[in-house]
């Protein structure tokens, strides 16, 4: 059994959608929603600069106001729509680069690639070990964040990526490296790192800095169209 079949159950990232959808992502549609993504974001980034010049213009002396600005910090930071700096620990996966004729017996191209439950396991394992925030590659994740998959691509808020994929955690580094060594999912990556060769690192950092996310925060859901008779 591939190890992308033995990390199908495991819980989709931060509540998000599945990690891996079903490779029917065509070119146009992703080149599309990477340009409509990067515009979203730079009007959220405006909207934000202007709300908090505007917070910093109104009665910046007042008691109340000082206790507003804390507390929209402290709700930014929790919501992932402000930058949060701290001491932090990235985990690398790669793919095992071996040809398809190289592939040890008793596996197959499946297993030396990574996938998205590969991905979705370092990210579970890292919010139950206590992570403050996070970031997979360039862009800051939140609750609704969710990755999806073409061939062994990630699609992350309408970016495409490739292998080596990077996920950073902002916490307590020796709770998040526990996190990552009592997990299940990631102790059968780790296997078939031994085995074929993907790869997996570890690394500490002083001081991190993740960016705010940029994206839209509001979800969009289908409604049903109107009875008729």
């Amino acid at each position: 059994m591939g190890a992308g079949l033995l990390f199908a159950t495991s819980s989709t990232t931060a509540r998000g959608t599945d990690l891996r959808s079903e490779a029917t992502g065509l070119p146009d549609v992703i080149r599309e929603r990477t340009l409509d993504n990067e515009r979203s974001g730079q009007e959220v980034r405006t909207l934000r600069s202007d709300v908090d010049r505007l917070t910093r213009e109104a009665v910046p002396g007042s008691a109340r106001m000082r206790e507003i600005s804390q507390e929209t910090t402290t709700n930014g930071r929790v919501a992932g729509l402000t930058p949060v700096k701290g001491p932090s620990v990235t985990v690398t996966l790669d793919d095992a680069h071996l040809k398809a004729s190289e592939v040890p017996e008793g596996f197959t191209v499946d297993d030396v690639v990574v996938h998205q439950q590969d991905v979705q396991g370092v990210v579970n394992a890292l919010w139950r070990g206590g992570a403050e925030a996070m970031q997979i590659m360039d862009q800051r994740v939140i609750s609704t964040s969710a990755v999806r998959c073409v061939g062994n691509t990630l699609i992350l808020q309408g970016r495409v990526y490739s292998p080596p994929f990077t996920i950073t955690a902002v916490g307590d580094p020796d709770e998040l490296e526990q996190a990552l060594d009592d997990d299940p999912a990631v102790d059968i990556y780790r296997q078939y790192v031994d085995a074929v060769g993907l790869g997996y690192e570890v690394s500490r950092a002083d001081e991190s800095e993740l960016p705010a996310f940029d994206g839209r925060t509001r979800l969009e859901h289908a409604r049903p169209l109107p009875a008729t008779d």
